[in-house]
């Protein structure tokens, strides 16, 4: 017999033996009761064969910013699937049956981190996010910054950096909109220092979470409300310059940092991070921020998803803001944006823009309608700072 069912915590015994198994990982005892405690909110899916668990895949219910708007969003993690049963289409039916129930659910947009971009690529989901890795000499870690104010050690507050990380992530389209609960079992998870920059008011305006080991400076996160906060951040970091000999840190890829410093030449990388994909396209862009009206009467996207064919379609936006899905015949066809369910989830998410797919052929249609959709989107950088 063979079935997708949803598992239970009578089944963490064989969840967690496949994980350890596919990720080569072990757990001690009091690392998988934190483990089981984070499974409690994911909705786990696994294949069954002869009632023995032979694929699993768990949603994490989640939300995050799109343009400063809260949508909606699944996290698929943990995919994995025992050796004798692979290459059989298991985690192809976990992932179908994962988007109908994130549809059902209003989760239109689902994360993924990938062990391989081109696997999932055949489902839909696209590269969007990407990270600058900083690999600094402290030395180099010097500009003409003169911030206003202090930086003071802290244990952990949640709130104080709850406030500072949610005016942060808006400045971001895909960010994670975090609870308690995340802060405590992801973010400070581990034994690590947590400083915070407050102005001359004494208002908090950044902070970081590091560590300081073997002469390295290592930054977990950074954010911050302000240029003065940043700089108050920069600053702090360089009075360390007497136990490190360089700074490792992650930003996001249209991270200015280079124009604070007197010497940027220092190791700067891009990185491929996490991938997205939109679940549902009629309320994924019934939902949308657009940032202007059209200056025409309607602008048309037709959608190719060939893994969710519910998606496929043609769209119709109207000057009003309207959104409506739309039956056309051949010639009406020719008009407007045509994309995949990638490039329309790269374009709507601020991955790449309209015209950049459009003259690399990734994105088709008449030029006057790119033009519009061009006009519509926002223009905010994606960046995600967690990991599940």
């Amino acid at each position: 017999m063979q079935q997708i069912r949803q598992l239970t915590k009578a089944d963490y015994g064989d969840i967690f033996a496949l994980s350890q198994f596919a990720f080569q990982y072990e757990l001690s005892e009091a690392a998988l009761a934190k483990k089981e405690e984070e499974a409690n909110r994911h909705a786990i899916w696994g294949w069954m064969v002869d009632e023995q668990l032979a694929a699993k895949m768990h949603i994490v219910p989640l939300s995050c910013y799109i343009h400063e708007r809260e949508f909606a969003m699944g996290g698929i993690s943990s995919v994995a699937t025992w050796p004798e049963h692979r290459r059989k289409g298991l985690v192809k039916d976990l992932l179908y049956h994962g988007l109908e129930q994130m549809k059902k659910n209003g989760q239109t947009l689902s994360f993924l981190h990938p062990f391989s971009v081109p696997f999932y690529r055949k489902f839909g989901w696209e590269l969007t996010f990407t990270e600058k890795h900083y690999s600094i000499p402290i030395e180099k870690l010097r500009g003409s910054w003169n911030p206003a104010g202090y930086v003071r050690r802290i244990h952990r507050d949640i709130p104080l950096l709850h406030k500072i990380y949610s005016s942060y992530a808006k400045k971001f389209s895909g960010t994670l909109i975090r609870d308690e609960k995340w802060w405590e079992q992801r973010v400070l998870k581990d034994d690590q220092h947590i400083a915070v920059a407050y102005n001359e008011k004494n208002h908090a305006e950044g902070y970081v979470i590091y560590r300081v080991k073997n002469n390295t400076f290592s930054v977990s996160e950074i954010a911050y409300t302000s240029i003065n906060g940043w700089k108050l951040l920069l600053q702090f970091i360089t009075n360390h310059d007497s136990m490190v000999e360089k700074i490792d840190m992650v930003a996001p890829e249209s991270d200015h940092l280079s124009l604070l410093v007197d010497e940027p030449r220092f190791e700067q990388r891009i990185i491929p991070y996490f991938m997205a994909r939109i679940v549902d396209v009629l309320t994924f862009l019934k939902k949308y921020p657009f940032e202007n009206k059209l200056s025409d009467d309607n602008l048309v996207l037709h959608v190719e998803d060939s893994f969710f064919q519910q998606n496929s379609g043609t769209y119709q936006l109207d000057r009003e803001g309207n959104i409506e899905r739309i039956h056309v015949n051949q010639t009406d066809a020719k008009v407007g944006v045509h994309c995949t369910i990638q490039m329309l989830t790269s374009m709507f998410l601020g991955y790449k823009r309209p015209f950049e797919l459009y003259q690399v052929g990734l994105v088709k249609g008449d030029e006057r309608s790119v033009s519009e959709l061009e006009q519509m989107i926002p223009n905010q950088q994606p960046f995600f700072a967690d990991f599940f």
